[in-house]
């Protein structure tokens, strides 16, 4: 069988705890990364999880505000977090699992929205996500981050034209800016080499949104969204995936969805 893989920011995992068990009862990811979890490691529903057949579990809480967890089917080790910007957020976790290709080091990130003005000069917020974002670059260019990993989580950024619903109207617009999206892709291609999975099998002259505002007043009749959650891996974990997913419909699923909705990608199982 295959395996998977999906990142969901759930926008508070206590509130919308029985949307995360539809999603997993339905479609069964072996792995989930949940990003802004908003609870403290003790409040999260981790019996909730190991009942639905997640025992293994990362959590990195913080109360009232971010946070990240991974539940998973595979067994977990070697799990911990990185603080960025020496802001002692909870923005990252990761766990060590062998998917049957090899020992992987899966990272669940959260990085900073911005704030609303795209000034690092007049706009802490936008300071802090550029911090966050070369931190992240000298860490990927480390000699030391070796081996296989795959990343995903609530990026913050739709980096390319048609990860948008207007380019030319969101140039402007925190999360689509020129200097977001270019040091997301010096990102991708610099460092340890990164494949983005979900555009990998989903070719960028398609249309593809995970995010819709909740301002909106009918998300689909505007259809104004942004992909903003990512799966990325390392190129030889990516030469045995099959497919990504993108589960549009989750954004009406309850009367009081997350504005994100879950990303999937499917690996090959490894040869017998």
């Amino acid at each position: 069988m295959s395996v998977s893989f999906a990142t969901w920011n759930i926008n508070s995992v206590r509130l919308r705890l029985p949307m995360v068990l539809d999603f997993l009862e339905k479609y069964q990811p072996d792995v989930l990364m949940l990003q802004e979890i908003k609870c403290t490691n003790d409040q999260f529903p981790a019996a909730a999880f190991a009942k639905a057949g997640y025992p293994h579990q990362a959590v990195h809480g913080q109360k009232s505000y971010h946070g990240v967890a991974t539940i998973s089917k595979l067994p977990l080790r070697d799990v911990s977090s990185r603080m960025f910007c020496e802001v002692p957020d909870s923005r990252h976790v990761s766990a060590q699992l062998d998917f049957g290709h090899g020992p992987l080091t899966v990272h669940n990130f959260y990085i900073p929205a911005g704030g609303d003005e795209p000034d690092p000069e007049i706009n802490p917020k936008f300071r802090h996500k550029l911090g966050f974002l070369s931190e992240l670059g000298d860490w990927f260019a480390d000699p030391a981050f070796v081996g296989e990993h795959l990343i995903a989580g609530d990026f913050n950024i739709a980096p390319h034209a048609n990860d948008v619903w207007g380019h030319k109207q969101l140039l402007k617009v925190v999360s689509h800016t020129p200097i977001e999206t270019q040091t997301l892709d010096a990102l991708l291609v610099n460092g340890c080499g990164w494949t983005d999975l979900v555009r990998k099998h989903i070719p960028h002259d398609q249309k593809l949104y995970s995010w819709w505002s909740y301002r909106s007043a009918d998300w689909q009749a505007s259809d104004r969204g942004r992909r903003l959650d990512h799966i990325w891996s390392t190129r030889n974990i990516a030469e045995v995936s099959q497919g990504a997913e993108i589960i549009r419909d989750a954004r009406g699923w309850t009367a009081k969805p997350s504005d994100h909705v879950p990303v999937i990608v499917r690996f090959a199982p490894a040869a017998t």
